[in-house]
């Protein structure tokens, strides 16, 4: 595992009068620098500089783990379909990952990266089963089915998803 991800960084925070907006957030030299509006509320400074240093530490976990790889192995072992790409993306606040069947493309939320291997594993068959079958089906069920943590990562999904409602 890479040491700098498994260790926050330290966050300075940098207030620009040019800035009226947007937050940004970037590592310079293991330092995470978050760029905010001058004018902000202390109270909302703190939530989106707390938001930048979550999604920082999602980013950084994402790129320890090999999705080109997983599929590899998740394909060849349940008989499944090679996507034409599979990725990390930070934009899924709704959903744990999508397919695009007609591209073959398939997006994972950055979400998962803090998950058990077996969760992502999971996540990955079930967008792969979407590769065949577009709706939730039980032809669609039958493929995920061969995964054989289905209904443990389900639950442990569903366990997350009631967390973050709360």
């Amino acid at each position: 595992m890479n040491v700098e991800a498994a260790v926050d960084p330290p966050v300075r925070v940098i207030r620009s009068a040019r800035r009226k907006k947007t937050v940004s957030a970037r590592m310079v030299d293991g330092e995470l620098q978050v760029r905010v509006p001058a004018g902000l509320e202390p109270a909302d400074e703190r939530e989106l500089v707390d938001d930048m240093v979550r999604r920082s530490a999602r980013r950084r976990r994402s790129q320890d783990i090999d999705l080109d790889e997983r599929v590899r192995v998740l394909t060849r072992r349940h008989g499944l379909r090679t996507p034409t790409s599979i990725r990390w993306v930070t934009n899924q606040a709704g959903r744990w990952g999508s397919c695009t069947p007609a591209t073959g493309e398939i997006r994972i939320s950055d979400r998962l990266a803090g998950f058990p291997p077996w969760v992502v594993d999971y996540v990955i068959v079930h967008e792969l089963a979407h590769l065949d079958v577009a709706g939730h089906g039980p032809d669609f069920w039958a493929i995920v089915d061969r995964y054989p943590r289905t209904e443990r990562a389900r639950g442990f999904l569903i366990a997350k998803a009631m967390e973050a409602d709360d």
